[in-house]
């Protein structure tokens, strides 16, 4: 198992500031990392080894990942829906794939895909205080099947390196839990708590899995990210220059760059002051690499 460089350098990428940035993603063969501001409904494409952003303004947005024979599904509001095509440059058209109904108190949050390409998506009380939301698959005929019931705010989705294990969090309830997973079926059961983080500073945010089957959460309100082995111990701690790290995903060459999502919504006056890179995209090359997205473009069924 690689060890992190708890002393690594933590950098900006590019100069987009976001006020409540989220959802990275590797695309490998475009050199690019998506990410998204959910506040401002902004879909950011950082293309490497520029950094240049090219940035697409939508009606919602909290996540996106590339799609099987092209295009981006975007997940955001009360709707999943594909952008198609997506080269740069290009001029999008839209087209839903699943929905459900819209509630001024509910929107979608964090999403994820799942090793065999399944989309899962979370919805979130937006007052983050009722457990109101669902925890969905999507499923053929664009069912979004609901999965979990009783989300408050539905966040970091994962699978281990074989794809057994499913990982989720419920931000409130400042755990990590775990469910065991059937790749082919999509079925998520047998769930679970898998790390107590109600110790620790800040909750649980987005999340990702290395290489060597270890979860990395990012603390929102905890300036930093956690990294726990497989068993749930916790391995290393990487503090990050900003209080509300939200995501972070392994992108670049071999996977080896670590790329963390930033906001600075609610942050005072002094708090911005004093935190610069807040709502920057920020990298870093942690020592562990990452397990290769290109797996795990979304599939939609039919």
């Amino acid at each position: 198992m690689m060890s992190v460089r708890a002393a690594a350098a933590i950098e900006p990428v590019g100069d987009v500031t976001a006020v409540l940035g989220e959802g990275p993603y590797w695309v490998p063969e475009d050199d690019c990392l998506l990410w998204v501001d959910i506040e401002s409904a902004n879909l950011h494409r950082t293309y490497f080894p520029s950094a240049e952003t090219v940035t697409d303004n939508l009606s919602a947005v909290s996540a996106a990942f590339p799609v099987v024979g092209g295009g981006i599904l975007t997940v955001g509001g009360a709707a999943l829906t594909l952008l198609f095509p997506a080269e740069r440059g290009s001029q999008w058209s839209r087209r839903i794939i699943a929905e459900v109904p819209a509630r001024d108190d509910l929107r979608f949050n964090d999403a994820g895909v799942d090793p065999a390409g399944r989309v899962w998506a979370g919805s979130m009380h937006t007052l983050e205080s009722e457990p109101l939301g669902e925890l969905y698959r999507l499923d053929p005929g664009g069912t979004l099947t609901t999965v979990v019931k009783g989300v408050t705010t539905s966040n970091g989705l994962a699978w281990s390196p074989d794809g057994s294990l499913m990982y989720y969090a419920d931000s409130p309830l400042r755990r990590l839990d775990v469910f065991d997973y059937d790749p082919a079926t999509g079925e998520a059961f047998a769930r679970r708590p898998f790390v107590d983080l109600s110790g620790a500073e800040g909750v649980p945010d987005g999340l990702t899995v290395d290489l060597d089957g270890c979860v990395w959460v990012a603390m929102w309100g905890g300036s930093a990210l956690r990294r726990f082995t497989p068993s749930g111990e916790q391995d290393a701690v990487l503090p990050v220059p900003v209080s509300q790290p939200t995501s972070c995903a392994f992108g670049g060459p071999a996977l080896a760059d670590l790329f963390i999502t930033t906001a600075n919504i609610g942050l005072t006056q002094t708090e911005r002051a004093n935190q610069p890179l807040a709502g920057r995209l920020l990298h870093v090359r942690p020592g562990p690499l990452g397990l290769p997205s290109a797996l795990a473009k979304a599939a939609l069924p039919a």
